[in-house]
């Protein structure tokens, strides 16, 4: 019985075929089809599933972005629309970009100053989400669900979005930015009269005022937002996302280190780390595509989508940057650091380690404190004088490639102050986006 038992039980599955789906997102795939069966429910699941896969729209984007008026919903929907070219869904294009069976019957609660009822604004939503190119290419949901009763309706729809994204600044913020705001009535961009003003003067021409901006409107719109923001976040908390609307995006950096990834995926016990454990506890190099489908599914995250992301160190070579731009990954800044070989053996090969409270020394330009301190220092291996020795000579031969193929970046003098650095990669940050060749 006993031996009966253990062959019925169940078995982990070899290497080989964890490793083949995961690589080829059948774990990922697996679960979309069990969600969408869930919801819909279908007579025919097999049909259905059919039906699904020819769709191919697993990774189409499906997200929200709420907040307070003036928080700059626009801005960052259009952000990413761009990003993911996935379609923008607002009361605008359902109102004046679209011809939906319902939209003259919205219009008309629209010209006589009237509210339109929460079960017209789901009925529309629903006909725009299922059209074809939303489906194929995913949709950016702006400003809805704007209550629990819509977000109630939307779900009863079988529309949950994967993602939403909540903007959030003090009132008098919102207040004082709303005055100032501006709409170009051709692309449906948002400037500002002091923050954010176009440099095109044909675009500042046509810059519009919008509707309904008087400082008593805006304090009506701010108060039922916040009657209703706490039932919208019950309802959304598992995928929701909030960020600080009250700063410059430039300030809103997200850094990515791919070695601190690596070891976050081990430390996590996720099947892609089990993939990449074996390469970390033997010091040798994680395969590309295992680094590149941890970076893909980092910077893909909100806060990367949404703030910017720094990426340290990665690419090594023009084989990881031609990866990176066909997974889309591309970067509109690109700084090489210039340090001569005495300096970096000089800044390298005297680091030491505290091992009992693990903070980090220079012989020279951090000394340890105590002769006690200085007694227990370690030396990290990987910083003797011979494996750096090998380590630069990996990137000597692979950064001249790698500068013809960003042809854009800038160069650095790693050599001096580290706030005169900041200072020059600042200015550079804060230049125009670098015109891509063609």
């Amino acid at each position: 019985m006993a031996e009966a038992d253990t062959e019925n039980a169940a078995r982990p599955w070899p290497p080989p075929a964890g490793a083949y789906a995961e690589e080829r997102g059948l774990f990922q795939l697996l679960q979309n089809m069990l969600e969408e069966l869930l919801i819909h429910k279908p007579d025919d699941p097999i049909e259905f599933m059919i039906n699904h896969l020819k769709q191919n729209n697993d990774d189409a984007p499906r997200i929200c972005v709420l907040g307070p008026p003036a928080s700059g919903k626009t801005t960052v929907a259009m952000w990413l629309c761009k990003h993911f070219n996935a379609i923008r869904v607002s009361q605008e294009t359902l109102l004046f970009k679209e011809a939906l069976r319902q939209t003259e019957e919205a219009k008309a609660y629209k010209e006589r100053n009237q509210k339109i009822p929460n079960a017209l604004w789901a009925n529309l939503i629903q006909e725009r989400l299922s059209n074809v190119d939303c489906i194929k290419q995913g949709w950016i949901l702006e400003g809805f669900p704007e209550n629990q009763e819509q977000a109630w309706m939307l779900q009863s729809s079988g529309i949950f979005p994967r993602h939403v994204v909540m903007l959030y600044a003090p009132d008098t913020v919102l207040i004082e930015r709303s005055g100032g705001k501006r709409l170009d009535p051709l692309t449906q961009e948002v400037f500002h009269t002091t923050f954010d003003w176009p440099s095109d003067p044909l675009v500042q021409e046509r810059l519009v005022k919008p509707e309904d901006l008087s400082e008593q409107e805006v304090s009506k719109k701010l108060l039922e937002y916040h009657r209703n923001f706490p039932e919208i976040f019950h309802i959304y908390q598992k995928v929701l996302k909030s960020i600080n609307a009250d700063q410059p995006s430039v300030d809103v950096l997200s850094q990515v280190c791919c070695g601190q990834l690596l070891k976050e995926a081990v430390a996590d016990n996720t099947k892609l780390g089990e993939l990449v454990k074996p390469y970390i506890d033997s010091g040798c190099p994680v395969p590309n595509n295992l680094v590149l489908k941890l970076l893909t599914e980092r910077l893909s995250s909100l806060d990367c989508l949404s703030h910017g992301w720094v990426l340290s160190g990665f690419p090594r070579d023009v084989e990881q940057g031609e990866q990176l731009q066909k997974a889309q990954i591309n970067p509109n800044r690109v700084f090489f650091f210039n340090l001569p070989y005495e300096s970096i053996m000089e800044r390298l090969s005297q680091r030491r380690t505290d091992p009992v409270t693990g903070e980090r020394y220079h012989t020279t330009f951090r000394p340890a404190p105590t002769p006690e301190i200085q007694a227990r220092l370690r030396q990290n291996p990987k910083d003797e004088e011979e494996n750096i020795e090998k380590r630069l000579n990996i990137y000597y031969s692979n950064v001249k490639a790698l500068e013809d193929f960003y042809q854009d970046a800038f160069y650095v003098n790693a050599d001096q102050d580290p706030y005169v650095i900041f200072e020059f990669i600042e200015s550079c940050i804060i230049k125009p986006l670098p015109c891509r060749k063609p």
